[in-house]
């Protein structure tokens, strides 16, 4: 590991910690030329398929694009970031353990679509509006009927 005081290569661990989730290991080290000490965070390189647009582009997976539409659906309800990245990773690790090199952004978006309809009906709904883009009213009341028609 690089030292960011001195650019050394060689260091020593000093201590080693496993996070609460279990997903990331905090190491402190020692600089062994200038002897100034740093953290780093070691994570498993999961290997996530690219996604494939509408148009066609392909662009790598991005975590965050899905805890933003999930916060964004969610704006005002009462959900915790901790469910929102619940979802989050229960997504991406269904996507993983397809193993597939490819996935196209509609899979993605229903997988948010199916999650959220768990969560809270009025996020699914406002999700299933954007997503699936609402071109008038009539569009938004079949999708608040079909919720409705589920509950009852």
């Amino acid at each position: 590991m690089k030292c960011p005081y001195c650019n050394n290569l060689e260091d020593k661990v000093i201590d080693s910690r496993i996070s609460k989730d279990g997903e990331t290991i905090r190491r402190r080290r020692e600089c062994l030329d200038c002897q100034k000490r740093f953290t780093t965070h070691e994570r498993i390189e999961d290997t996530l398929p690219a996604i494939i647009k509408k148009d066609n582009r392909r662009e790598p997976y991005d975590r965050r694009k899905i805890l933003e539409g999930l916060k964004k659906a969610c704006q005002k309800r009462d959900i915790s970031i901790e469910q929102l990245e619940e979802t989050a990773d229960t997504i991406e690790h269904s996507l993983l353990e397809r193993g597939i090199k490819e996935i196209p952004s509609t899979e993605i978006g229903e997988k948010v679509m199916h999650a959220l309809h768990g969560l809270d009906d009025v996020a699914y709904v406002r999700f299933a509006s954007v997503y699936r883009s609402f071109t008038d009213i009539t569009d938004f009341m079949e999708e608040v009927k079909a919720v409705l028609e589920k509950k009852g």
